[in-house]
């Protein structure tokens, strides 16, 4: 039996027409309808938006949507037929049900977990998650970030310039070594086995990423496979950095 980290409600097949404005995909349903869906997704998709690919859709019962479905993978055959997590939205959904579970043996132990703490040197910025436990001295620090973007079996992040993200490298670096800080990655696809910097789309990102283990960040680059089933863990990439 499958150890399901989470499990997709009915999910509809089709086949995507086009994405376009960032959050609307054209799909054909396999009775032939022509629906729009609500892509809850606002990076690029960089090779896991083409127009011809299996999706799979969920549908919301609320009769207020202005978008009854919504867009939760894609099909992709960069190293063999692969399904791509696309909404956003699940990622940390899914790493707070792993660390319920304690599935990252690298962070040690906590007895708490929060979601959504305010940190940084201007107190603007949230954490994904704060842990703390039985070493109070160190907590912990973690953020997140979905990784979709591939080339072979390397997954990649950022797909694009991210000042963003490179706020969030800043911010974690300057809570080192007072603090844990770490950067999880969560590889929404089951087909890469290794992980590095995005350096062609944002370089400055990789310079910091590396800057920031060389100081003490700890990354671990989660792999999950993913199916219109559910989502499960698969343990560490290889990082090449």
């Amino acid at each position: 039996m499958m150890d399901w980290l989470y499990r997709y409600p009915t999910l509809y097949p089709g086949i995507l027409l086009k994405r376009y404005k960032r959050f609307f995909a054209d799909v054909q349903l396999t009775n032939g309808e022509i629906v729009t869906a609500h892509c809850p997704n606002t990076g690029p998709m960089t090779g896991v938006s083409t127009a011809g690919s299996a999706v799979q859709l969920s549908k919301s019962a609320n009769p207020n949507r202005k978008l009854a479905y919504t867009l939760e993978l894609i099909q992709v055959d960069d190293n063999y037929p692969t399904w791509v997590g696309v909404n956003t939205a699940l990622p940390n959904q899914i790493v707070k049900l792993a660390l319920a579970r304690y599935l990252f043996p690298e962070l040690g132990e906590y007895s708490h977990i929060k979601g959504e703490v305010v940190y940084g040197q201007d107190k603007k910025s949230r954490v994904d998650f704060f842990l703390t436990g039985n070493d109070e001295d160190r907590p912990i620090y973690l953020e997140v970030k979905n990784t979709t973007w591939c080339e072979g079996k390397l997954a990649l992040f950022p797909d694009t310039e991210t000042t963003r993200g490179q706020k969030h490298l800043r911010e974690l670096m300057a809570l080192l070594p007072k603090s844990r800080a770490v950067m999880l990655y969560f590889i929404n696809r089951g087909d890469c086995t290794e992980f590095a910097p995005g350096d062609s789309k944002d370089p400055i990102y990789g310079k910091l990423l590396r800057d920031a283990i060389a100081l003490g960040l700890e990354v671990l680059p989660c792999r999950f496979d993913i199916s219109p089933e559910g989502i499960r863990y698969l343990g560490l990439a290889k990082l090449a950095i």
